[in-house]
């Protein structure tokens, strides 16, 4: 195991951020560990992929001016940490229904014109995701052990169906992209200190 990991492995599975789904797709597999939790039948995310995938996906958004990235989120558990997240890069972001058109119809009055889209689960976020691919923007998003990744140009493999992993994942992709960016000043880090305050609510 790696010293320099973002985080102590303990830290990852305490938030339950390796359990992935009972399915897996052939995208996900290298992704994967070989094995299966607790006989369950859950398939294991390796959490040096996710370590490691964290800090290109933080660099990668680093690239986009942060008010041209829409972050989405269908899924319940998700919407809080998504909307932190958003609100701590200052990013756009839309929680709960997507409406239809919003990446590609002008004429409706939500509709905008994001760079780059970060979704929290391919499936649940199947209309953004679409039509960000009609629009020709880059998709970045957190994939569980069954996501297919044919519409997805980086993935950030990562349990992203569970309310701690989500707010984990959320919370420490918010770090690092703050801290690639060099704003990572104390009050910042002090909105930052407790991960349990992105925990969805539901």
């Amino acid at each position: 195991m790696s010293d320099s990991m973002l985080l102590p492995l303990e830290t990852y599975e305490e938030h339950k951020v390796h359990i992935g789904a009972l399915q897996k797709s052939a995208d996900m597999k290298p992704f994967l560990s070989d094995s299966t939790g607790d006989g369950t039948g859950l398939h294991m995310i390796n959490l040096e992929h996710t370590d490691a995938r964290m800090r290109v996906v933080a660099q990668f958004l680093n690239r986009y001016d942060p008010s041209r990235i829409l972050v989405v989120s269908a899924r319940q558990y998700g919407q809080r940490p998504a909307r932190k997240f958003a609100q701590a890069i200052g990013a756009m972001h839309i929680v709960g229904r997507f409406i239809p058109g919003t990446l590609t119809n002008p004429g409706l009055r939500t509709y905008i014109e994001p760079e780059l889209i970060v979704v929290t689960d391919p499936q649940a976020d199947q209309q953004s995701l679409s039509e960000a691919v009609s629009s020709g923007l880059p998709v970045v998003a957190i994939c569980d052990a069954n996501n297919n990744l044919r519409n997805v140009d980086l993935c950030l493999p990562a349990n992203n169906k569970g309310k701690l992993s989500l707010s984990l994942i959320y919370w420490l992709l918010s770090r690092e992209v703050l801290k690639e960016r060099g704003s990572m000043d104390d009050d910042t880090w002090a909105t930052m200190q407790d991960v349990t305050e992105w925990e969805s609510t539901f």
